[in-house]
């Protein structure tokens, strides 16, 4: 499932390609025929990201909430607008298997992550920002025809994105947005950061839940998923089955700072890097492969980077949970 920092470069990709324009819209699988037709005509006015799930705003104050959950994805094409802050020179945002390679100075993650590199002015391509990765491609055919379930079509004069396999995609009121939104733990790029450590701190604090769990529930706070949760623990050295409560209150203003600082990282660079300090080559080795970006993630069986004890993953609430038994003991 994309975690937070996906989310964030969609919603940019959408703010550069969609908003402010005119779109229309069907629903070529005849799974959102209705809301289609009520968005079909409309201007795209805003786009915003909270956690995992991104919110559409079109005139009279019309709401697109869609989540992509483990399996969906946005397919942008036409004449797509890319910069180096929300896509690389293969195209593809997101997580999923990583395959790196670097090809004339660009640091290219083939999972999808990446990006130092921009693919340069508007130009016509097929754009997929999701769990799974098909590049980019160059494009002719206008409007591009439709491939395979595509839920929804947003459709402008240049650009077209496409949306398959969503957890949720669905019209909402404002009142009703609102309250999706209340219900999500802080934002460090929504929230004021100052206030959204006091309210995670003050939840986290009162509760018997593991933190390991807690990181994951987006009730207590925002975008967190697997990857994240396991490095967040790692770099604070904190064992993930200690209940919430019994957690220092210093560690758990730590961890937010933590996220504060590397969410926006995984924004700008598309890569969840979660390792610092590195020396060129190092870096350039982390943003092209994942196993070298990471402390404890997806490291089961393999010595701690720090102390050399064996790397442990667990299930924890039906999710792998990597951690150091030494570490974070």
């Amino acid at each position: 499932m994309p975690e937070g920092h996906s989310v964030h470069r969609i919603a940019r990709q959408f703010a550069r390609n969609i908003v402010g324009r005119t779109v229309a819209a069907s629903s070529p699988q005849g799974r959102f025929v209705e809301g289609a037709e009520v968005i079909d005509g409309r201007e795209a006015l805003e786009v915003q990201a909270v956690a995992k799930q991104m919110f559409l705003r079109f005139d009279r104050d019309v709401w697109l909430r869609v989540h992509l959950g483990m399996y969906g994805a946005w397919d942008f094409s036409g004449d797509v607008s890319v910069d180096a802050t929300i896509a690389s020179s293969n195209g593809r945002m997101g997580q999923t298997n990583q395959r790196g390679t670097v090809i004339d100075d660009a640091i290219l993650d083939a999972a999808g992550e990446n990006s130092l590199s921009s693919i340069g002015a508007p130009r016509r391509a097929r754009v997929r920002m999701s769990e799974q990765t098909t590049g980019l491609d160059e494009q002719t055919e206008w409007p591009p025809p439709v491939v395979g379930a595509v839920r929804l079509r947003l459709l402008t004069e240049s650009t077209c994105a496409d949306l398959r396999g969503p957890t949720a995609c669905a019209l909402q009121t404002p009142d009703e947005i609102a309250a999706v939104i209340a219900k999500l733990g802080p934002d460090p790029l929504v929230d004021d950061v100052a206030e959204g450590e006091e309210r995670f701190t003050a939840t986290v604090k009162k509760k018997p839940t593991a933190i390991g769990l807690l990181l994951m529930d987006q009730a207590v706070v925002s975008g967190i998923g697997n990857v994240y949760r396991a490095e967040l623990l790692f770099r604070a050295r904190q064992n993930p089955h200690t209940p919430g409560r019994d957690v220092p209150e210093d560690v758990v203003r730590g961890i937010w700072r933590d996220w504060a600082r590397l969410l926006p990282i995984g924004v700008e660079t598309g890569q969840m890097m979660t390792m610092d300090d590195l020396d060129p080559a190092a870096y350039r080795r982390a943003m092209a492969h994942r196993d070298d970006r990471h402390w404890v993630y997806h490291r089961a069986g393999l010595p701690c980077r720090v102390c050399g004890t064996t790397v442990l993953m667990e299930e924890a609430a039906g999710r792998k949970l990597y951690w150091c038994p030494s570490c974070q003991a």
